[in-house]
């Protein structure tokens, strides 16, 4: 569903509000502490600029930084931003849905569900649990930390 690129984009918000906290962050530092390469996060934060997400400054001072506050930013706006917009998988827009073929009402109905739960997650929400609870810490993969899907934990948190 999100893309490795929709993932990392909120793991660089996330790195921005912690670390940076309304100041301007080298991309270059923040790949190193997230361990990604430092051209795909300017890459991912061309997009993120462009989305208005976050503001951009050239410059020995320069680097990123939130341009909206943490519960302003919606999961929706990171992934659009990252990944396009959003269309169903549906047969045509229209405005009566009841005389459509059923695969069409199903698609129409997905589509609405999955933007109505993409607007409804905030920055600031994922700010507020970023890692798993103590209980689940080191067996479970959490993207946000930096898991790729399917990979599972090892001991002593390394692959």
């Amino acid at each position: 569903m999100l893309t490795q690129t929709s993932v990392t984009a909120l793991r660089l918000l996330l790195h921005l509000e912690r670390e940076a906290a309304g100041a301007f962050a080298s991309l270059k530092l923040a790949a190193e502490s997230l361990a990604e390469s430092p051209t795909y996060l300017t890459k991912i934060s061309r997009h993120l600029v462009r989305a208005g997400i976050l503001r951009a400054q050239r410059g020995p001072a320069g680097g990123v930084t939130l341009n909206r506050v943490p519960k302003e930013i919606t999961l929706l706006a990171v992934v659009e931003a990252c990944q396009g917009a959003i269309h169903g998988d549906f047969c045509q827009d229209t405005p009566d849905l009841t005389k459509t073929c059923a695969f069409h009402q199903a698609g129409a109905e997905l589509h609405q569900a999955i933007i109505k739960v993409l607007s409804s997650w905030t920055l600031a929400d994922f700010v507020a649990q970023a890692c798993p609870g103590r209980e689940l810490q080191g067996k479970v993969h959490c993207l946000l930390q930096g898991g790729r899907p399917g990979l599972l934990p090892v001991k002593g948190g390394k692959r």
